[in-house]
């Protein structure tokens, strides 16, 4: 009898772990336990791969070296495209490893940034109280594309990514200033944040009103100037052109997104048009069957898929998606996922078909074909009614 009580409670003990959201935080630190050790074998075991490293401490030793004019500083892989925020974080980071040299130096910062990363994932999933523990379990044991993001490539795309989340943490709590600044550091770091902008907008002027929402705003506004201040002293239009360059030509070699297509529609300008109009047409579609239709107060887990949904769509008109670029909504996919009616065995589908998606190197014609399809169903899904859910509601304010 005492045996079968045993097991019985650890049964049930397993079943809370892995399906109760107030299990959370005990699976958490489970998981991050796992990632050091993880993060410890990647960066001892797999060998690392020079991508665009180098050429981020190249373009930052011109600035430290007295260069303030945009369009002279320059790396091994090209001109410098990234905001005045990447060249000061990643200043740091060439003064600490010896100009980028101390490579596994750099990779076990990386490992410690991932766990972060983790980390404040892991606490806007407990703040929201609305996804089940198993995930971490699918983030710590089947992202290899993730990791080696972080700690076999060390590209600047998690840095953004880190700073986003505790962005988003903030606004959660409801400290919209801090939240505003740390949003526009996070832009400062590299632009595809600004994908979060229309539903961070939605947010403030849904919570705050007019006013506020145009303060808060201009408190974004005013960093960007302030962090690009000696560059825009220097050569204002060079500054703006390359740090905010919305019409980049990317190579048709490392699209994951689009390799189905001839390369000659992947270079048209008409596809990058179309893509743009879609792009607003599915932000108005969003906003009018789903975000309006929140109730007030906006919940955290509302305000949580506003700024999910605000990305995903973004990401899914993309003109172009590269490799690194999977940070930018692997996180956020599952809350996604479980705010739709999707089954849940759908939803396990989809992120295992994601996820191989973005494993396949070299791009194939099937697999973008099937990110593509992924992501029109993702989208489909959170157009249409969400699932019915007490944390869409009203939040109680702490």
């Amino acid at each position: 009898m005492a045996v079968k009580q045993t097991i019985n409670k650890t049964v049930d003990l397993l079943k809370n772990l892995l399906f109760d959201p107030n299990y959370l935080l005990t699976m958490g630190l489970l998981c991050i336990t796992a990632e050091v050790l993880i993060n410890a074998v990647i960066v001892e075991k797999v060998r690392y791969t020079e991508i665009d490293w180098m050429a981020y401490m190249e373009e930052v030793e011109g600035f430290l070296n007295g260069t303030y004019d945009y369009i002279l500083l320059r790396g091994g892989t090209g001109p410098l495209v990234y905001p005045a925020g990447f060249v000061y974080f990643f200043s740091v980071l060439y003064y600490i490893t010896g100009a980028g040299t101390k490579i596994k130096l750099a990779q076990y910062i990386y490992a410690v940034f991932y766990v972060i990363c983790y980390s404040v994932v892991l606490m806007i999933m407990k703040k929201t109280q609305a996804i089940p523990p198993f995930i971490l379990l699918f983030f710590t044991f089947a992202s290899y594309r993730i990791h080696s993001i972080f700690a076999l490539r060390l590209f600047n795309d998690p840095i953004a990514m880190i700073f986003l989340y505790i962005s988003i943490l903030l606004l959660l709590n409801r400290k919209w200033l801090a939240g505003c600044v740390v949003f526009s550091l996070a832009v400062s770091i590299k632009m595809n944040i600004m994908l979060f902008s229309p539903g961070l907008l939605f947010i403030l002027l849904s919570e705050t009103g007019l006013v506020k929402s145009v303060f808060y705003i201009s408190v974004c506004g005013v960093i960007q100037l302030l962090l690009g201040l000696p560059f825009l002293l220097t050569n204002p239009w060079g500054y703006i052109k390359m740090s905010f360059d919305l019409g980049r030509q990317f190579l048709f070699e490392w699209t994951v997104n689009y390799r189905f297509l001839p390369e000659s529609l992947f270079l048209s300008r008409y596809l990058h048009v179309s893509l743009l109009i879609i792009h607003i047409g599915l932000l108005a579609a969003i906003a009018y069957s789903r975000w309006l239709n929140l109730p007030r107060p906006l919940s955290s887990y509302s305000m949580l898929i506003v700024l999910f949904s605000s990305n995903f769509i973004g990401i899914a008109c993309a003109r172009s998606l590269h490799y690194q670029f999977y940070v930018w909504y692997y996180h956020t996919l599952p809350a996604l996922f479980f705010s739709t009616k999707l089954p849940q065995g759908v939803v396990m589908l989809l992120l295992g078909v994601i996820e191989l998606c973005w494993n396949t190197y070299p791009s194939s014609n099937l697999s973008s074909a099937a990110l593509q399809i992924c992501h029109v169903v993702t989208i489909i899904s959170l157009i249409l009614p969400p699932r019915t859910d007490p944390k869409l509601g009203t939040l109680k304010r702490e």
